[in-house]
């Protein structure tokens, strides 16, 4: 059972795709896949990828796609680590990382960003992540993380800060959104960054 919050996040994203009609996506770090199943019912894509390092959510996901009526011709698994990506991996449409990043240690990030944005180069990337700021309002301590597989958690100065780097040292144009609640000052419980080197292209 999803929590509204990760519902608002999986619809925010899918809305995200829906517009720009990506054919071929990479849902990368897509654990269970509670994006990726509502993807394979979706008329537009013919092609998604799902990464993750877990073999036992990979076989859950292969289960749960069973009970469902797929509609995307090709549908691939695969356990790998989406900071070491295979060739085979560049030139999608989009890659999707829905609350992924903080699992990473920070050391990590620079890898994951040379893979996403400088190997992987797909046409848009979209980022979900945990918004500190909003953690009050869960009632979760300011010295802990609201899940203990979490290695950090960034405000939304911090995430718009490694965005705005990222994007730049990728050629990309990003822009960024409070997801999961609108509070007036605390923003969303998840933020989401919109990676376009499409724009950037055309722009430069």
């Amino acid at each position: 059972m999803t929590t509204w919050f990760h519902e608002e996040r999986l619809s925010a994203v899918q809305s995200v795709l829906r517009e720009t009609g990506a054919a071929r996506l990479l849902d990368l770090g897509c654990g269970d896949g509670d994006l990726l199943l509502r993807l394979a019912v979706e008329p537009w894509p013919r092609e998604i990828v799902g990464i993750d390092v877990c073999t036992a959510s990979l076989d859950r996901l292969r289960q749960r796609l069973t009970g469902i009526d797929v509609c995307v011709p090709k549908i691939v698994l695969r356990e790998a680590s989406m900071t070491m990506p295979a060739p085979d991996l560049a030139g999608f449409d989009c890659a999707v990382l829905i609350e992924t990043i903080e699992h990473l240690w920070p050391d990590s990030l620079s890898r994951l960003e040379r893979a996403l944005f400088h190997e992987m180069r797909p046409a848009q990337v979209v980022v979900t992540t945990p918004n500190a700021e909003f953690n009050s309002l869960l009632g979760v301590p300011s010295q802990r993380f609201r899940h203990p597989g979490h290695r950090f958690e960034w405000t939304r100065s911090e995430f718009r800060r490694w965005g705005a780097r990222a994007a730049a040292a990728g050629g990309y144009n990003a822009r960024f959104e409070d997801i999961a609640g609108a509070h007036p000052d605390l923003g969303g419980a998840s933020q989401m960054a919109v990676f376009d080197r499409r724009a950037a292209d055309a722009a430069a």
